[in-house]
């Protein structure tokens, strides 16, 4: 019986495809960890501290409030809306409906200052609303973002807020669940603004900047907005969720301002 020979660099060969099998999927696990990580790191931690940095900014602005002090990060004054004339109905002679007016004096807020409160009663929702829509100094704070530009709660025109959907606390996830008449509210030092939600658009372009002009109106989609000057609140936020290609749009009118 002949007995087959076996060479050494045959054996050589075949450790060499076992190591590199055996680092390859040391490799691979690792990777699958190091990305599981990052999944719960975006998923979990970062809703986790941005949700409870957000609490404590509105338990301090209402602190403050309280108080009779200012409402701004590291005690700088955040608020600055001074309202001169509560809201009242007026007839439009024109079309015989009656429209909300107000007068509202109000200064610019502090870049990145959280100024007022936004809650949205049918969500759950409570968190601080500040200046501008920067990601790392509001937005991924867990906040909600005003546009630079729009106006302020209780003016004539637009008050244009953005806020995350995913990841950082994730304010507007559930947004696309309001339905007209649901209550927004914004509060700041002086006063409580109520809106009633209106109108949504479920999907436009993140360049439709007619969303956010002081007569809201898409220049994607024009059968979506208004044709008139109001008072009106704006609430965008990416969609579809974990992406953010597209925004989602929620409208609502001025119904009542609430001095405190």
């Amino acid at each position: 019986m002949r007995v087959p020979v076996v060479q050494h660099t045959t054996r050589r060969r075949s450790a060499r495809r076992r190591r590199a099998l055996w680092s390859g999927g040391e490799l691979l696990v690792t990777v699958g960890v190091v990305l599981l990580l990052l999944v719960v790191h975006q998923l979990w931690w970062t809703n986790r501290e941005a949700r409870r940095g957000a609490e404590r900014k509105v338990e301090a602005l209402e602190r403050q409030w309280g108080n009779g002090g200012t409402a701004g990060d590291n005690g700088d004054s955040g608020d600055t809306s001074t309202p001169s004339a509560t809201p009242h109905p007026s007839t439009n002679t024109n079309t015989g409906t009656r429209q909300q007016t107000t007068t509202a004096r109000q200064s610019r807020p502090k870049w990145s200052r959280a100024y007022a409160v936004l809650t949205i009663p049918r969500l759950g929702l409570r968190v601080p609303v500040a200046e501008g829509v920067s990601k790392q100094n509001v937005l991924n704070k867990g906040y909600v973002g005003h546009y630079r530009g729009t106006q302020q709660p209780g003016q004539a025109g637009n008050f244009a807020l953005a806020g995350h959907r995913n990841t950082h606390g994730e304010p507007f996830r559930y947004i696309n669940r309001l339905r007209a008449k649901d209550v927004v509210q914004v509060e700041t030092k002086n006063a409580t603004y109520t809106y009633s939600v209106d109108k949504t658009l479920p999907q436009t372009s993140a360049r439709d900047s007619g969303v956010i002009r002081p007569v809201p109106r898409s220049t994607v989609k024009p059968g979506y907005g208004y044709s008139e000057p109001g008072y009106y609140i704006t609430l965008t936020t990416c969609t579809p969720e974990y992406t953010s290609r597209y925004r989602l749009v929620v409208w609502g009118k001025l119904v009542s301002m609430r001095p405190r």
